[in-house]
């Protein structure tokens, strides 16, 4: 006798009358409601270029929906986007994780679908989508948006991150206004994540390492035509394990998380992507903690180096054979018996990839680098542990001692930069944008951006317990933890204190005695803020800290 499938069991007899009356008022019709239901979580929005596609996207997942069988069911998400957020808005972006991930567990416990896909493109939402499939631990199955076009300008490559160091340019005086206007109205050429090695893309690039998604899925361009294929594709695959699996965790096992971790480091991806995987493996119950990440890179070489730290694109990556030729680039660093959600395990997937062209992806034998792309740095000033992306800095810049310039806030640090204030040597140290102390821990991408467009790069160096765009460059050291507001060191800096930087030695160090330390902490006062409320307000009581991947913890 066949079995039943979950939708089934609640849509049967008198007491299914209701729901069944319910679903048909939607256009269901009765031989629908006999086939397995699947949940496609969808973050379209009108917001950003990164989902704008997404609802059409969405058509050909459905497409292949009904093709193979199953019912589909289409719900929709908010996406924030980063860029657009910048300033004020920052603060509700990272908080907004803990809402899309809560959004797809309610309504798949409430509709209690009998597999997912989760269609999504950018940088908290696909971290906030893992989280869900964790708790709901379903057959779930992601379709990443795709990248966007990138395009070229007086025989320069340019993508989104490229207006934030155009600021500094012009700022500095080095390109003029018109030069400005081009860039600003070119760097979104099409739909899709930013092709660079932002938290986007490197999320995509997690995801299908993992095994969430279908080869190719995390690089290949949005717009065409083998997106919609694959959306057909990953439409029937869900039909395929709906009921029968395999689950989420049986997919994201331990070994799945540490090849996530290692191709983060290989490819040089965004420090964001660290608060995501610790999070996603807290969800998952693995363990993981941010010592991790530091061994990972210091075993695992730099393979791959994307824009804005080369002038390489994701569509250059991807070209060269994306995710699955990276994987088989990191012989003996990759469980290839991990499984994946289209096959088996990873090992037919790598298999079928193209060989390292040893340029755009290298080697193992002839690396970018030794180690990886991101640094983990503890020491008086980060006792927990603090961040950094060491394939974007100035090799000037690895070991660096300087005086303190402090800052309460983004907006101080940023008018400091554009009036020019600054001196080669300085440290610049901004805090009170932790989770709780933002709250919301924003990140520090246009002062990052400016620093370097203003050819400053490879003489300041930038310190915060808050975050960085996923594509900074240059000596920015975020994620500092303990965080000001939850009694961390970082507190306790001064102006003209010294500050010594050796990312080598993975050391952030405040050269003040101990005591001293301790005794500036005691007398901190947090900056005068408007009261946070709402959503904001239960996210700073709640939010763990950095080196938890700020994650809400209820005690």
């Amino acid at each position: 006798m066949k079995k039943k499938i979950e939708s089934e069991h609640w849509l049967d007899g008198i007491p299914g009358a209701y729901p069944r009356g319910l679903l048909r008022g939607c256009g269901y019709r009765t031989s629908d409601l006999k086939k397995p239901q699947i949940g496609i979580a969808n973050s379209w929005t009108e917001a950003n270029p990164g989902h704008t596609h997404l609802r059409e996207l969405a058509e050909h997942v459905k497409a292949g929906v009904w093709a193979a069988g199953g019912m589909p069911v289409e719900f929709n998400v908010i996406a924030p986007c980063d860029g657009i957020a910048q300033g004020d808005g920052m603060h509700a972006v990272l908080p907004a994780r803990d809402i899309i991930a809560a959004s797809v567990e309610l309504m798949s416990l409430a509709h209690r679908f009998d597999a997912l896909v989760m269609i999504a493109s950018c940088d908290k939402i696909i971290p906030g989508m893992l989280m869900a499939g964790a708790r709901l631990d379903r057959p779930t199955i992601f379709l990443t948006g795709g990248t966007m076009l990138p395009t070229r300008l007086d025989g320069e490559t340019f993508v989104t991150s490229d207006i934030k160091e155009a600021m500094g340019r012009y700022k500095a005086g080095k390109i003029d206004a018109s030069k400005f206007l081009a860039i600003e109205e070119h760097i979104c050429e099409s739909a899709g994540a930013c092709s660079m090695m932002g938290t986007a893309c490197t999320m995509g690039c997690l995801v299908e390492a993992m095994g969430l998604s279908l080869p190719g899925a995390a690089t290949g361009l949005a717009v065409t035509a083998e997106r919609r294929r694959m959306a057909k594709d990953t439409g029937e695959i869900a039909v395929k394990i709906a009921g029968k699996g395999p689950s989420f965790k049986q997919v994201a096992t331990p070994s799945a998380i540490k090849n996530a971790v290692r191709v983060l480091m290989a490819l040089g991806g965004s420090t964001n992507g660290i608060l995501h995987m610790l999070a996603l493996a807290a969800e998952l119950g693995t363990r993981l903690y941010l010592r991790d990440f530091d061994i990972a890179s210091r075993e695992t070489p730099l393979l791959v180096r994307c824009k804005p730290a080369s002038g390489c694109t994701l569509l250059d990556f991807h070209e060269a054979g994306g995710v699955q030729t990276l994987l088989g680039a990191l012989e003996g660093k990759i469980d290839r018996d991990a499984p994946a959600v289209a096959s088996k395990t990873l090992r037919s997937q790598i298999r079928a990839a193209r060989k390292p062209d040893g340029t755009v992806i290298r080697r193992m034998d002839n690396p970018l680098a030794q180690e990886g792309g991101i640094a983990v740095l503890y020491g008086s000033l980060a006792p927990l542990g603090a961040v950094v992306k060491q394939s974007g800095v100035h090799p000037a810049m690895m070991k660096h001692e300087g005086p303190a310039v402090t800052f309460n806030s983004e907006e101080d640090v940023q008018r400091h930069l554009l009036n020019k204030k600054v001196k080669p040597g300085d440290v610049l140290v901004i805090r009170y944008e932790g989770p709780k102390g933002g709250p919301g821990m924003r990140e520090m991408s246009i002062p990052a951006a400016l620093l370097v467009g203003m050819g400053l790069g490879d003489k300041v160096a930038m310190v915060t317990d808050g975050r960085y765009s996923g594509a900074t460059r240059g000596p920015c050291i975020g994620h500092v933890a303990p965080e000001a507001a939850a009694g961390g060191p970082i507190a306790a800096v001064r102006d003209g204190d010294i500050i010594k930087i050796d990312i080598p030695n993975r050391r952030l160090e405040l050269n003040v005695k101990t005591a001293e330390i301790k005794k500036r902490i005691a007398a901190a006062k947090a900056p005068v803020r408007p009261q946070a409320a709402g959503w904001l307000e239960i996210y700073a009581k709640l939010a763990g800290g950095a080196e938890m991947g700020a994650r809400l913890t209820v005690k």
